[in-house]
């Protein structure tokens, strides 16, 4: 099993292929990728693609069945050199029997791409389970977790700053920014980045929270960071603005933004315990920008080790509340009232 640098790193160049490529998981990025990269480098004559790849769908198989993929994968190509068989959408497909059968005895001209998404195939299925031992490729591309995310767009930003030789720099805030409310779904984060891209002014060098708010609409004052700040700063009427915001609007879930601001008092807790407290260090280990370390030894100096366990406690029992646990009534921007008050009190 592996990740997508290192599928494509082994096409690179290659003229030997493997009989049957499965790119499978939840995160549809990372498959649609590859899939275009195999589709347009393993035949690169135009009359061989022609004659000689195939793209069918899932859905569109009689009775959900592979077979007459196989089929197609059985025959010699017309140009003489490789046959390429690409299925999208195969987390249709629900019968495999052909394919079990058809990796035990490949077609060597034939290479079949089997593209399925938002998911992983029964690896409690014989097929599966021995998938490698047939000299299949499986290429596994999980969902990005959430603590991961601004890492992923920054190192995405990055990308293209130095593919496209742009002087550009990045404000920190923004990967935040476009994690937070813009999700994980990584195929929406970089049609948004290249929406901000291309809605930059002539002549401006930084994307900043500013350049966010006019182009995506994500407000640079009232976000969950912008309260994380508040909190780290002692400024309650600032926090108390920000959360009637966030009460009085459907875009900013309660529950979704107690779990940014409860990393942030869990990584406070991990902070007060490090030996070695130097952005070089302690960066890593908090898993933020360097940039961010200075935010977590101001709010070290405003809330002790013993606090910020209480805080801790305060976002488990809000929490539970949300969930209707002991908590009838109460309204949301009653709810964050309290959480703001027991935080600074």
């Amino acid at each position: 099993m592996i990740q997508y640098d290192a599928l494509i790193k082994s096409l690179a160049g290659a003229v030997d292929y493997a009989p049957v490529y499965l790119l499978c998981g939840e995160e549809s990025y990372y498959i649609d990728l590859a899939c275009q990269y195999m589709e347009q480098n393993i035949l690169t004559d135009p009359m061989a693609r022609e004659m000689d790849q195939m793209v069918v769908y899932g859905k569109d198989l009689p009775g959900d069945d592979i077979a007459p993929a196989i089929g197609q994968a059985r025959g010699f190509a017309m140009t003489g050199g490789k046959k390429v068989i690409i299925i999208k959408e195969a987390q249709s497909i629900r019968k495999w029997e052909a394919l079990a059968l058809y990796m035990q005895n490949p077609q060597p001209n034939s290479v079949l791409i089997i593209c399925y998404k938002y998911g992983t195939p029964d690896k409690k299925l014989k097929l599966w389970k021995h998938f490698e031992e047939y000299k299949g490729v499986w290429m596994q591309s999980d969902a990005i977790k959430d603590y991961a995310l601004p890492r992923w767009i920054q190192s995405y930003l990055d990308t293209i700053i130095r593919d496209r030789h742009l002087t550009l720099t990045v404000e920190p805030v923004v990967p935040q920014l476009l994690a937070e409310y813009i999700g994980s779904e990584l195929d929406r984060l970089v049609k948004s980045i290249d929406q901000l891209l291309l809605g930059m002014p002539e002549g401006q060098k930084r994307i900043d929270a500013a350049l966010v708010e006019r182009n995506l609409g994500i407000s640079k004052d009232y976000n969950v960071f912008e309260l994380q700040n508040a909190l780290k700063e002692g400024n309650a009427l600032k926090a108390y603005r920000i959360t009637h915001h966030f009460a009085t609007s459907k875009t900013h879930p309660m529950i979704k933004e107690l779990g940014v601001l409860y990393t942030f008092f869990s990584n406070l807790m991990l902070y007060h315990y490090l030996p070695d407290k130097t952005e070089r260090v302690a960066a890593p280990i908090l898993g933020v920008s360097p940039f961010f370390v200075k935010d977590y030894a101001l709010a070290a100096k405003r809330y002790s080790a013993g606090k910020t366990f209480r805080i801790i406690g305060y976002f488990r029992d809000i929490d539970a509340r949300l969930k209707g646990i002991n908590n009838p009534s109460t309204s949301d921007e009653d709810l964050w009232k309290e959480l703001i008050y027991k935080i600074l009190h």
